[in-house]
């Protein structure tokens, strides 16, 4: 708990500087809105393909920290930065050219040319938040993830004031709307990533690692091992991140009052999700540094002491979910206003599944993570893709418009492939964790 709770904090604190940007995007009108909603839209998912590739730093640096190997853990730290620069450069120059990829998509040319705006100032902050995971899987195989919570603590209101400055024209700097948004996550990013680099190499315990050092100095297997490693974990979350965008395009299909109900349900549920993705990261620390060490016994406690957690944070949230739901969605919308009642209803039956599906997501997540610690992420990618696709979203297409369930119908095919996702993961952790840990970590790197 002393590991994953500044990890929630975190993750917390991220969500809230997305949401930060979305509000003050809306004070701009509704067709800045829809365009900056647009560029967050498309930037986003790239970043979270990144995102899982720099994820693989925290296994590969846990095991070696937990086997006292401390040249291996500076020099996979030094690889992920490499790694992580040439996937963010490769996005980067994807993001610039995103013009006729939204053009293609169908999307209005005014929406495209103000998204681009954004999108060609924000793109600036791909590198820089890349290597902020870095060192973040960095800090949390030693148990230190407290200067990561502050840092984005302060990245919130950073970028508040950011936005404040830039999009709207104070202190006597030019209103550039959207483009001053993207300015500020750019300059937001940066910050955060060197004030957490500067507390690394300042830290007395930290600054031993000498991670500049040298800096240009390959290693060639282990930047392929990152990419061996993050590669399915960058395509797992894809494979998530497309189910949900997928749901949201059905629910478009049924109208404006069930994609409104459903952003409503699906935020609340994101909200609580954050509490088990911060577990999730520190149960991959905790399951890597006892494989490292060959503590096959420490490996099943981290792993189930970690799904017993967040399986207990899951409950007390889907409770709140099922006796408060109307109290939620008032924080949204004003009750008292006929014309918001039809999506206050359903955004309310919404929750009542989604305090079902949260109990499978925070298990699919804490597993996952445990199965990263053992570097196993090949065969979860595929457990994924079945799981969130044929299984998920094609349940939500069957309950939605072929049994006439509506968007009640997509939110329980949801819960399916979360379910099934949960399902598999724990199973594929009860296997690996029970295997003696030499014939288990060649099994990993053979399946």
């Amino acid at each position: 708990m002393r590991l994953a709770t500044p990890l929630v904090f975190a993750q917390l604190a991220h969500i809230a500087i997305g949401t930060t940007d979305v509000l003050m995007m809306g004070w701009l009108g509704p067709e800045p809105l829809a365009a900056g909603a647009l560029g967050v839209n498309f930037l986003f998912p790239l970043y979270l393909f990144g995102l899982g590739v720099a994820t693989a730093v925290a296994p590969m640096a846990a095991q070696a920290l937990g086997a006292r190997q401390y040249r291996g853990v500076r020099r996979t730290v030094r690889q992920g930065f490499w790694v992580t620069f040439v996937v963010g450069v490769l996005l980067t120059l994807l993001v610039w050219h995103a013009e006729p990829i939204l053009l293609l998509l169908g999307q209005a040319e005014n929406s495209v040319t103000l998204a681009m705006g954004y999108l060609r100032a924000a793109v600036w902050s791909l590198v820089p938040g890349l290597w902020i995971v870095v060192l973040r899987c960095f800090v949390s195989a030693h148990s230190r993830p407290r200067s990561i919570m502050v840092v984005m603590l302060l990245g919130v209101g950073v970028n508040a004031f950011g936005n404040y400055t830039l999009m709207f024209g104070h202190f006597g700097f030019p209103a550039l709307g959207l483009v001053g948004a993207g300015i500020s996550s750019s300059l937001v990013t940066a910050f955060m990533f060197l004030a957490l680099m500067g507390f690394v190499l300042r830290d007395r315990k930290f600054r031993r690692y000498a991670l500049l050092v040298r800096f240009w100095r390959s290693d060639w297997p282990r930047f392929f091992e990152i990419l061996r490693i993050g590669i399915p974990i960058g395509l797992s979350i894809l494979a998530e991140s497309g189910m949900f965008a997928a749901a949201a395009f059905l629910m478009g299909l049924l109208g404006t009052t069930e994609l409104a109900a459903h952003a409503i349900a699906l935020q609340c549920a994101a909200v609580a999700f954050m509490v088990p993705l911060g577990i999730c990261h520190a149960t991959t620390v905790r399951v890597g540094l006892a494989a490292g060490a060959g503590d096959r016994a420490g490996v099943g406690r981290a792993g189930w002491t970690s799904l017993a957690l967040g399986s207990a944070f899951m409950v007390a949230s889907a409770l709140v979910l099922w006796l408060l739901p109307w109290q939620l969605v008032d924080l949204f919308l004003e009750l008292d206003s006929a014309d918001h009642i039809a999506v206050a209803s359903l955004a309310v039956s919404f929750l009542g599944v989604a305090a079902l599906f949260q109990l499978f997501d925070g298990a699919q997540i804490i597993a996952t993570g445990a199965l990263r610690g053992l570097k196993d992420t090949r065969v979860p990618l595929l457990y994924a893709v079945v799981a969130y696709w044929p299984i998920g979203f094609g349940a939500s297409v069957l309950f939605g418009f072929q049994l006439g369930l509506g968007g009640l119908g997509i939110w329980i095919g949801l819960a399916f492939g979360l379910a099934t996702l949960s399902a598999l993961g724990i199973w594929r952790f009860h296997r690996r964790e029970r295997l003696p840990w030499a014939q288990s970590l060649r099994a990993v790197a053979e399946s």
